[in-house]
């Protein structure tokens, strides 16, 4: 992949001020330290899991339920950072299971947990199905780790919330939302901090990935037009996790300082970009129909066929927000992180109503869609689900 940074509208890297102000304190700390990072075969795990290696940690094991993504990130950093005295393992496990649990018993001992394993889809939320793996994912297995880093001795966890928490439109928001109300209350017990996202662009799965997927197919690009986005490079979805693993008080939310005038840009905006880049100019369709057949001729004459349209599928934001007029802000202590300031706030009787109606429905093997919904909204009763009918996977 080329040059990112100017594809997503922006000239140099958000963080790097502060990395270099705080080097030589995060290499002390990292070089002296053992972590764990969980989900970490992803796009932004891989770029934690980076950020840790090349300042050398006494210790670094990996987990993932991907064993491709995890053969690529080993092969990722013997290829661009090679080697370090310390302990580096991969484990290809599901943080829900048993093998899991038994790995726990036997190598619990960390001094940081950082659990960057999620579903991350507004698509993931059509089915009661994988809307139930969801909320197992991103509330539970969450839960669930770092009560086991209670029990183990962790010095501290960190878990990746979205931007989409702030105010949520969507059920993966809302189930990120909860899983913070979650957190607050393992709070007590131990020192957790968290950060909410931009996009991270190009990671997998996400549409700019799918963009690279597309040219490789040779298939035609398709963008919503209406829909504008704040982005980070992997590298500095790395780099913001790393922070506030190391430096964030219990309860703080990191979150990258971007600014709407600078920071903000479409997805059209950035296939244009994206084409221009690797030499194609953009050819707009009207069609899905006209798009597939042109992908065929066009791109002998260095063009390439794009259909951009508005968005009309479920659980879009009409735009991106990182924290609420309810929170509290220092704004202060980084040039280019925020950190949100949390009071310990929780309702202990929601989530034991949480917990006991999601196992009411698992025993009974049956659920709806609607009664998840249902329970969201009884969760966070400003929860602002828009069911429209239509989701990404009946599109282009």
């Amino acid at each position: 992949m080329s040059n990112i940074l100017p594809l997503i509208g922006r000239t140099e890297a958000l963080f790097t001020k502060d990395i270099e102000s705080h080097e030589a304190e995060l290499s002390r700390i990292i070089s002296e330290s053992s972590f764990l990072v969980l989900g970490g075969a992803g796009s932004i795990g891989q770029a934690v899991t980076k950020e840790i290696f090349k300042r050398n940690p006494r210790k670094l094991h990996v987990v993932d339920i991907s064993e491709n993504n995890m053969v690529e990130l080993v092969r990722d950093i013997r290829s661009s950072l090679g080697y370090i005295n310390g302990d580096f393992q991969t484990f290809a496990l599901d943080i829900g299971s048993l093998e899991y649990d038994a790995f726990i018993k036997a190598d619990g001992k960390f001094d940081y947990v950082l659990n960057l394993s999620a579903l991350k889809h507004v698509r993931s939320e059509k089915d009661p199905y994988t809307l139930m793996r969801m909320i197992d994912v991103n509330v539970f297995n969450t839960d669930k780790t770092i009560q086991q880093s209670i029990d183990s001795g962790v010095n501290k966890y960190f878990c990746v919330s979205t931007d989409k928490a702030a105010n949520p439109v969507n059920m993966m928001g809302a189930s990120k939302r909860i899983m913070e109300m979650f957190l607050m209350r393992k709070s007590e017990l131990m020192a957790i901090s968290t950060a909410r996202f931009a996009n991270v662009a190009f990671s997998d799965g996400s549409l700019l990935h799918g963009f690279n997927q597309r040219i490789q197919k040779r298939q035609p690009i398709v963008a919503p037009n209406d829909i504008k986005r704040y982005f980070v490079t992997p590298q500095e979805s790395g780099e913001l996790c790393l922070m506030s693993c190391i430096f964030g008080e219990n309860r703080d939310i990191f979150f990258p300082k971007l600014s709407e005038a600078l920071h903000l840009i479409s997805f059209s905006d950035i296939a244009v970009k994206y084409l221009e880049q690797l030499g194609f100019e953009p050819h707009l369709c009207e069609t899905e129909e006209e798009a597939r057949r042109l992908a065929h001729t066009l791109p002998e004459q260095g063009k390439w066929p794009c259909l951009f349209t508005a968005s009309n599928t479920t659980g879009e934001k009409d735009f991106e927000e990182f924290f609420t007029d309810k929170e509290e802000l220092d704004m202060s202590r980084f040039e280019n992180l925020g950190i949100i300031k949390n009071d310990l706030l929780y309702e202990q009787a929601l989530l034991t109503l949480f917990e006991d109606s999601i196992f009411k429905m698992k025993v009974e093997r049956v659920w709806s869609k609607e009664q998840i919904v249902k329970l969201f909204f009884t969760m966070l009763p400003d929860f602002g689900h828009k069911e429209m009918g239509k989701y990404l996977d009946s599109k282009m």
